[in-house]
């Protein structure tokens, strides 16, 4: 089955975090007009349209799909997205200054490697009632 070419930016991500619903969420309220589609990395719509996206790769990083079909894994997709949004698209410029790829690339690292316990420190009522 050939991957299809959105004709948004898709953005790919873990469904199961609550940092990263929330980020989606904080994002959707951004986006100019249409900007985005939202999947979630657990979804059965996400591995027919984009197979050759692997569940585990997903799980470590949030995937953009551009709608040429090129894939932005992590820190690489955050200055599309930031173009994407109302207000926010001058962010995307400080991705082009000396340095700035390698710091976003270890603070998303950290972060992402984090995100459940981030999220269980941000929301400790929700991780309570899961017990």
């Amino acid at each position: 089955m050939k991957e299809e070419k959105p004709k948004k930016a898709v953005l790919i991500y873990d469904g199961n975090c609550p940092v990263c619903s929330g980020t989606v969420a904080w994002i959707k309220d951004r986006e100019q007009t249409g900007a985005f589609e939202m999947l979630s990395c657990q979804s059965t719509e996400m591995s027919e349209r984009f197979p050759s996206i692997e569940e585990a790769v997903c799980m470590q990083a949030m995937q953009l799909v551009l709608p040429d079909g090129t894939v932005l894994p992590g820190e690489k997709a955050l200055p599309e997205i930031f173009k994407r949004l109302k207000r926010y698209r001058l962010a995307a410029d400080i991705f082009k200054l000396p340095g700035a790829r390698t710091i976003s690339r270890v603070l998303y690292r950290w972060f992402a490697d984090r995100r459940y316990h981030i999220a269980k420190l941000l929301f400790p009522a929700k991780d309570k009632r899961k017990k």
